[in-house]
């Protein structure tokens, strides 16, 4: 149940996003720190092509960058770009470094970090509302009996439905999670009963 994309797509980056002309960006050195705060084994690659850590085309100069994060790569293409956000013709070092930088952003932005800025969001995506007490005590209970009609127990039930930490549910999934407790209870006790009928 843990999910990490959703854990990075819910930080606020408001405070870290710098405004170079009238577009906005997310500090990579920030953006690297939480990364790595969250996930100490994160790597990332700047991809070389031709042993050169950029690409030119007709259509101007590109550079990629791959992040590694909870064992999942994801990687991002960036034009080389001026502040007016238009090509530049013939980038300096400087610039084919601002934009590998840009371009590490928005890779780590695709883990989660970020990406509701890129998406013209100005709030980060939220997890739905979290069970009450009454719900998470009513699948406890509602699992039990099923366990013991079974004559099984709790880790068993709860693994044939991926569930290892009931505090890591939303409302809406612990809402499911009961209906199907329910319904396999009223099938196994009708199994039971129909058992007992045929013993008699």
């Amino acid at each position: 149940m843990d999910n990490h994309f959703q854990k990075l797509a819910e930080i606020d980056v408001s405070k870290h996003v710098e405004k170079k002309g009238k577009f906005s960006y997310l500090s990579w050195a920030w953006a690297v720190d939480q990364l790595r705060r969250h996930d100490p084994n994160a790597k990332w690659e700047v991809k070389r092509f031709d042993d050169k850590p950029f690409m030119k085309t007709e259509l101007g100069y590109f550079v990629e960058v791959e992040v590694t994060s909870n064992g999942i790569p994801m990687s991002q293409i960036h034009p080389v770009l001026n502040n007016f956000n238009k090509p530049i013709e013939k980038p300096t070092a400087f610039d084919i470094n601002t934009s590998i930088q840009r371009c590490l952003v928005k890779a780590i932005a695709l883990h989660g970090l970020g990406l509701y800025i890129y998406a013209g969001e100005d709030l980060p995506m939220v997890d739905e509302e979290k069970p009450g007490e009454q719900l998470i005590e009513n699948i406890k209970s509602t699992a039990m009996e099923l366990a013991e009609l079974r004559g099984t127990d709790l880790a068993t039930v709860f693994g044939k439905m991926n569930i290892t930490d009931l505090s890591q549910l939303t409302k809406g999934q612990a809402e499911q999670v009961i209906k199907q407790l329910e319904n396999w209870y009223t099938q196994a006790q009708k199994k039971a009963v129909e058992t007992n009928e045929e013993q008699k």
